[in-house]
């Protein structure tokens, strides 16, 4: 028999990660960062925290191992630790929507209506490789250069109704963003339907194919 203090100390690591995660902002900030390298300054606005707030909710993120950081002049940038904690947030997601039934129900409330067609990942790539449809990602620019599916346009959600003309013209778009739990598909499939563009929006996302090995950076896109 092993020793039960050994044994308490060894799950007593797997709780101290347990405990970090336990807490809905640290999980908006891990998944703002499956997207990529972020400052303090950025993750602070996208999640709607005070600079000190968020400061101190990565720091305890950096401190349980799940984040690294480094400086850029005057500016701190975090980033995940790997692609296992990637992994394990989307394990987390997971597991929520098939353990809680009331996370259908947020799911809902925060997607919106089921009025846009999804269209899977298979699907996707093979639509994209015969040139039968335009893919865009609608994240923000930095969230494209840090990652994105080959072959996509970089058209963000806020730029999209502006930037309609760079589409071609009789070809369906597909849209796709962070993941499967992101609404800036969802809007952008409306917001284009409005305009009488043909579009469906991807099934998966950023945070699918970062841990399926399908993303490159924009350096790499030929």
């Amino acid at each position: 028999m092993g020793d039960r203090a050994a044994k308490d100390d060894l799950f007593g690591e797997f709780a101290a990660v347990g405990k970090v995660l336990g807490h809905a902002k640290r999980l908006e900030l891990l998944d703002l960062l499956a997207q990529g390298p972020r400052s303090v300054e950025v993750l602070a606005g996208a999640a709607g925290l005070g600079m000190s707030t968020c400061s101190a909710h990565l720091q305890v993120l950096r401190e349980a191992g799940l984040l690294v950081s480094r400086r850029d002049g005057k500016r701190h940038v975090y980033a995940l630790a790997g692609d296992d904690v990637a992994g394990l947030w989307g394990v987390l997601q997971q597991v929520a929507q098939t353990r809680r039934p009331h996370t259908e129900a947020a799911r809902r409330a925060y997607l919106g209506p089921d009025d846009t067609e999804a269209v899977e990942t298979d699907e996707l790539l093979r639509c994209l490789a015969t040139g039968e449809v335009v893919v865009i990602d609608v994240r923000p620019q930095v969230e494209y250069a840090a990652g994105h599916l080959h072959g996509s346009l970089n058209l963000p959600l806020d730029e999209l109704a502006q930037r309609l003309g760079e589409l071609p013209v009789g070809r369906e778009v597909v849209a796709y963003c962070r993941g499967r739990y992101c609404v800036l598909a969802h809007d952008a499939v409306r917001m284009l339907s409005a305009h009488g563009v043909s579009a469906r929006r991807a099934a998966d996302g950023a945070l699918e194919w970062r841990l399926a090995g399908r993303l490159t950076p924009a350096s790499s896109q030929g």
